[in-house]
């Protein structure tokens, strides 16, 4: 299984030869296979890639983000065409009914607030735990009741502090932004190789949102972002931290009595979401994953 995540730091080309990336810079020349890599993060914005390496990323389903000037992902590179029955697929995704879309982001919701309250527990905040595992238990088909939200306030202001707020212009928000940014194109990959479409999510329906259906699945793995970026970027958000959370998807978490690398955990989850849409598995079935 690939598991190499490549970032592109200086001016350079890309080529394709053979079946590896080939990096080619004034002085030296990388070669890659493209079987070793799951994913490429370009963070310089004089890289220049030829497109026959671009019908081959495509081919191998390798994700490809792209940074801004400021080093922030701002782009993505998927294919068209993830799956041979896509059109199945997609005529799939828009016959889900509402109810048992409800029922399957009750079940996210309550995984992404367990999450939450395990790291709060990790980081010695039992009140704020117990208030979240609260959370959860009050959580209703469709979390009508806005269970998350409530979840939210309590976790961010037990865990970066009651000034806290995602508006500020700070390192730990960069590394917020930078790591949900990263996640967000881990669970695009995994959507799109299977055929359906980011666009139509379950509770996610901004008409302005690309990725509403990848904003609903990635929900539970936030709190990964979240643990790095506290341990890390409380103060500086610097290339150093931007290589970790480019990274985060060869982090190591506990699953079903194993332990794999996240952008495994992230595809399972992926995929039994999408069992649970189509009613080959019942919603609570879905598991979740313990941070190691």
């Amino acid at each position: 299984m690939a598991f190499r995540t490549i970032f592109i730091e200086s001016q350079c080309q890309c080529g394709y030869q053979g079946g590896y990336l080939v990096v080619r810079k004034t002085d030296d020349t990388k070669k890659i296979h493209l079987s070793e890599i799951s994913s490429i993060i370009l963070q310089n914005t004089q890289v220049y890639l030829s497109a026959y390496l671009l019908v081959e990323l495509a081919k191998c389903k390798i994700s490809l983000v792209v940074a801004d000037e400021k080093c922030n992902p701002i782009g993505q590179y998927l294919p068209l065409y993830g799956a041979h029955n896509a059109s199945k697929r997609v005529a799939e995704q828009l016959a889900w009914g509402e109810p048992i879309k409800k029922r399957v982001w009750q079940q996210v919701v309550k995984e992404k607030i367990r999450q939450q309250a395990r790291l709060l527990e990790e980081k010695d905040l039992p009140e704020a735990a117990k208030s979240l595992y609260a959370c959860r238990d009050e959580v209703k088909s469709g979390d009508t009741t806005n269970r998350e939200a409530r979840a939210a306030r309590v976790y961010f202001a037990a865990l970066f502090g009651r000034d806290f707020s995602r508006d500020d212009n700070t390192p730990l928000n960069a590394a917020l932004n930078y790591g949900y940014a990263v996640l967000l194109s881990m669970v695009n990959r995994e959507v799109v190789s299977r055929g359906y479409l980011t666009q139509c999510g379950v509770c996610h329906r901004n008409e302005y949102n690309q990725f509403n259906f990848s904003c609903d699945l990635m929900e539970p793995f936030r709190p990964v972002v979240d643990r790095l970026a506290f341990d890390y970027a409380q103060e500086l958000f610097d290339q150093d931290v931007r290589r970790l959370l480019g990274d985060l998807g060869n982090r190591v978490v506990s699953y079903k009595g194993g332990s794999y690398r996240l952008h495994s955990v992230v595809s399972l989850f992926v995929q039994d979401c999408l069992a649970a849409l189509n009613k080959s598995l019942a919603p609570s079935e879905i598991e979740g994953f313990e941070q190691l």
